[in-house]
């Protein structure tokens, strides 16, 4: 008996000094997107203040793939020491419906969910269409010819055409790619033709001249695209979906100490904060957030519910939201 208490008050001493030392090393931060899109343009923005606070460098790493499903579950299969970040998206928190993974947000602790962004329809310069409701009369007149970019199941391309899909019943062929980064370069490049994206990615695009915005998704104008119309003018049912929008954030394992939870919140809450990062979250149409503990928590769940239900009645779900405790029916 001795023994095993002298074991348990070594164990405890053990994890408070690592919690009293951390961060003692690097930190990892594993980016759930490519290169060059909105998730990768927000954590990479966002990490260099939050590594000045902590004092040591956060390593930043892209692992695509799944639906953001593999960087997820490569960070759950680590250590919760808080020295394994999730930097993601919006995605997990369809993955239980989907059955992509028996985890999502709900099962990690958020650190810091930093920003969400408004969707918008965009489409290579030489379409033969410059609205929603000329691409949805274009589509039905020419099933099947036009192309979207898809970043899969659950990511934000099928949400926002499983909501056009109940108000239009229109059809599109899906072209997948590992990222809104990639499927907007696609789109320039002409191998696509039409791609739901968050603001923030495609706007620089759009200032550019080299794609074209046909549609907002939300309920009123953006002062960032004069003269696109919001979708819910040519489309009212729309209004029951939003808004609605990507969201990112920073998460850890169940299980890391509190101490470097609290740290790792107090240095992205600060990060969150640099007027360098405001300034390009306002640039890009990002509406700042910069929550974190039970804030965060009910933000996640709420956007659960509405995003799973989306899901499920679009058909593509396996299982019935009903088995987490969401109730489609309201």
């Amino acid at each position: 008996m001795r023994k095993l208490l002298l074991g348990a008050a070594l164990a405890l001493t053990t994890t408070s000094a690592f919690a009293a030392d951390y961060p003692a090393k690097d930190v990892q931060g594993i980016i759930q997107w490519g290169a060059g899109g909105s998730t990768d343009t927000v954590m990479r923005s966002v990490t260099p203040h939050a590594e000045k606070v902590l004092g040591r460098d956060i390593v930043m790493t892209n692992k695509t793939g799944g639906v953001g499903a593999i960087a997820m579950k490569y960070v759950n299969a680590q250590k919760a020491d808080g020295y394994t970040l999730l930097m993601g998206a919006e995605n997990p928190q369809m993955y239980k419906t989907l059955g992509l993974a028996d985890i999502d947000y709900n099962d990690m602790i958020p650190v810091n969910v930093l920003a969400r962004g408004v969707p918008i329809f965009v489409a290579r310069n030489d379409a033969p269409y410059n609205n929603m409701e000329e691409l949805v009369a274009y589509a039905k007149a020419n099933p099947g010819a036009v192309k979207t970019g898809s970043t899969g199941p659950g990511g934000l391309t099928s949400i926002v055409l499983a909501m056009l899909n109940a108000q239009a019943k229109v059809e599109f062929t899906g072209v997948p790619y590992d990222g809104d980064g990639p499927a907007l370069t696609a789109l320039q490049g002409g191998a696509i033709d039409v791609m739901p994206a968050v603001l923030g990615a495609a706007i620089e695009h759009v200032k550019a001249g080299r794609m074209k915005a046909i549609g907002l998704v939300d309920v009123a104008a953006n002062p960032l695209l004069p003269g696109v119309a919001p979708i819910t003018e040519a489309f009212p049912g729309y209004k029951e979906f939003l808004p609605w929008g990507p969201f990112f954030g920073v998460f850890v394992k169940k299980g890391t100490p509190d101490d470097a939870v609290a740290k790792l919140q107090a240095a992205y809450a600060e990060a969150a904060k640099a007027p360098e990062f405001l300034k390009l979250m306002d640039d890009r149409g990002f509406t700042v957030m910069g929550i974190s503990g039970t804030e965060a928590e009910k933000f996640l769940t709420n956007y659960r519910a509405t995003s799973s239900c989306i899901v499920h009645n679009a058909g593509f779900g396996k299982r019935d939201p009903a088995e987490f405790g969401i109730n489609c029916s309201k």
